[in-house]
């Protein structure tokens, strides 16, 4: 066995696990290599690196740690208690390491790999899945990671790099983001059907200031452009009750507890009306946003192609 001095430098037990990690790291696959053969030749000649850096990588590894890992027997080596030890977690963070390289190359894969898709709830039942079935059919085996949420915790997830794309509304302004508009989608302005407007086909947003309204959430790009819209035709809407999606919306105006600014449903909701909004022009633009200077996988790099093609068609007319 190697005997050490006290000069010799070795990791401390208090020091950083972070350091430790930046040490030992680059000589793990060598330790396994010579562990695997229990011949430093041999392990030298399968990895194809000179059996003087294998041998000295062995020497620094076992200072740094301050433990002996091998009993050498000549040419030969066999691991000691500790090294055995070491050995099965070392084997253990290779194959992790090796799954997670697998895993990345497959997501990059042009043909088979992954993007991740953020999108509103609104387009949820009819514009995104037109889309992807679209796009797969000149792409059929790439696959899709899907978030379906308000706008600014998608553009959150963006900045947090879970998300490769988005489609939101408004359309984001940041320097760190870049967004190009899609289309635009109209407005309603939906009341009760027993409602004194139901009669209606068409309103000025300012007839409705009386009214109480239902909305969206504080931070949801609706509630926005329903703060703004009413702001433009002269008021300041009184909400009665603030939800998360837009469906439920439609339930609570149907209960008779609101009128609410949404966008057309994708299947007709009874117990309400829809009117359309004469003035002010009551629309959201929808557009598709990805971070800034992250390069694009192959798949992203189609898919965002494919969205970029649907300028102005994005959404049924």
């Amino acid at each position: 066995m190697m005997h050490r001095s006290s000069s010799q430098a070795r990791l401390s037990p208090g020091s950083d696990t972070e350091d430790m990690t930046t040490v030992l790291a680059p000589r793990l696959a060598y330790f396994a290599g010579v562990a695997r053969t229990e011949h430093v030749t041999r392990a030298a000649q399968e990895m194809n690196v000179p059996q003087s850096t294998l041998s000295r990588a062995m020497v620094r590894l076992e200072q740094d740690l301050g433990v002996d890992l091998f009993a050498r027997h000549g040419r030969t080596v066999s691991l000691t208690p500790a090294g055995r030890t070491f050995l099965a977690s070392v084997e253990r963070a290779l194959a992790e390491i090796g799954r997670a390289a697998e895993e990345v190359r497959a997501d990059a894969d042009p043909a088979t790999g992954k993007v991740a898709f953020g999108f509103l709830h609104t387009l949820g039942a009819e514009t995104v899945p037109g889309l992807l079935q679209a796009f797969r059919a000149d792409h059929p085996r790439v696959r899709f990671s899907l978030v379906q949420n308000y706008g600014e915790a998608m553009l959150e997830r963006l900045r947090a790099g879970e998300l490769d794309l988005c489609l939101t509304s408004p359309v984001p302004d940041a320097p760190d983001l870049v967004a190009r508009r899609l289309d635009e989608q109209k407005l309603r302005l939906v009341v009760p059907a027993d409602h004194r407007l139901a009669t209606r086909r068409r309103i000025r947003l300012a007839e409705a200031a009386d009214e109480t309204f239902v909305t969206l959430e504080p931070g949801y790009g609706m509630r926005r452009i329903t703060d703004d819209l009413c702001q433009e035709a002269g008021f300041k809407p009184r909400i009665a009750f603030e939800g998360e999606e837009a469906e439920t919306l439609r339930g609570l105006v149907a209960a008779g507890l609101g009128v609410a600014l949404l966008p057309p449903p994708a299947v007709p909701r009874p117990g309400v009306v829809e009117l359309t909004v004469t003035a002010p022009r009551a629309v959201r633009e929808i557009g598709v946003a990805w971070l800034a200077g992250r390069p694009d996988t192959p798949p992203v790099a189609a898919f965002k192609k494919f969205l970029l093609s649907k300028r102005g068609s994005l959404l049924p007319a």
